[in-house]
């Protein structure tokens, strides 16, 4: 005789099968950064599976197997790899960390050329598999790989953005918090503009709990958090990725953590600020050009664009950045 379902189980609880399609996420990439990705949001759960791909099929499985054997202590059900784009089709997020590696002594935007040729060959075959996606691009120069990749897929702002200054805005915060004592997570201040030299710190509008950071006095130091140290710490913010690069060749430990934060704020539609970077159509003067700026991340992508009040020398400083990545976008014809 076989089985009958309990008719005194509630309805919801059997069978244990769910109604919705688990997330996947799909990180394109199987470097430092792409595997370092892959490893948090494992850590973290953002998401029921997910993938690597990257033409090294050696390297990409033995990322993801190392990071597999460890499912069993994380919130994950499954970490697969593959030199096959096959692995990538219905992604929720796709994230593409490949590109050309930033050397010692390079500025990201020396990379422009040769990242922007990969998204041409990689793209069009990503598309054909999750082309409802979200792409986050995190590969160097973010903004003008963003730029060029929106003209090159047909994707709209909203599903194709950059990582942008997510990661300089948590160097800017934990600096802040250094000097103030105050926990990071009380500290609301953003860098702004291009993931690079250009990139504008936003001290106008920065804040420690209600309080403006202007009226927040002296450092545990004893210092006064003046103009100056505003323009150390913005310099710091500015070099750490040259400094991280220069003692062991590669940023990825934060890298990862951030953009596993943006991937979360995406699946779990969580409307959070992040400052990532989109095309700005507008925005204080500032239009056809991919930058940082805070914007509302949810489960659709990259929603509004917030205007925070911010000073004159700010603007001047953005608009000219802006001006600087456009002409790089062109240089490459886009």
């Amino acid at each position: 005789m076989s089985e009958a379902t309990p008719t005194n189980v509630p309805e919801s609880l059997y069978p244990a099968r769910r109604d919705s399609r688990p997330t996947k996420v799909a990180i394109i990439g199987a470097g430092a950064v792409g595997s370092t990705l892959a490893y948090a949001c494992v850590i973290r759960g953002v998401a029921r599976e997910v993938v690597l791909q990257d033409i090294n099929k050696q390297r990409v499985e033995a990322e993801a197997l190392d990071i597999a054997h460890g499912i069993q202590f994380t919130p994950a059900a499954s970490v697969a790899g593959s030199d096959d784009v096959e692995i990538c089709r219905d992604a929720d997020v796709v994230v593409i960390t490949a590109g050309a590696k930033q050397k010692p002594g390079q500025s990201r935007l020396d990379l422009a050329g040769t990242t922007v040729s990969i998204m041409e060959k990689i793209l069009p075959g990503l598309l054909a598999v999750a082309p409802h996606a979200v792409y986050i691009l995190v590969a160097n120069p973010v903004d003008v790989v963003t730029y060029t990749s929106l003209k090159i897929s047909g994707l709209s702002p909203t599903q194709m953005f950059g990582s942008g200054t997510v990661l300089d805005t948590s160097r800017l915060r934990y600096l802040v918090s250094l000097e103030t004592g105050t926990a990071v997570q009380n500290i609301h201040a953003y860098v702004a503009g291009e993931h690079g030299d250009s990139e504008v710190p936003l001290w106008a509008s920065a804040v420690i709990g209600n309080m403006p950071l202007s009226r927040w006095g002296t450092t545990k130091s004893g210092v006064p958090f003046d103009a100056d140290l505003c323009a150390r710490i913005g310099h710091e913010v500015m070099e750490s990725a040259y400094k991280i690069i220069e003692g062991k060749g590669v940023t990825n430990y934060a890298v990862g953590l951030a953009v596993s934060r943006i991937i979360a704020a995406v699946l779990n539609d969580e409307q959070r600020v992040l400052t990532i970077s989109t095309l700005l159509d507008g925005w204080e003067g500032i239009s056809d050009v991919c930058m940082s700026v805070p914007t509302i991340v949810g489960r659709e992508g990259a929603g509004r664009r917030l205007l925070p009040y911010i000073s004159m020398a700010e603007r001047d400083a953005l608009t000219t950045g802006a001006i600087h990545l456009r002409d790089i976008a062109r240089s490459l014809g886009y």
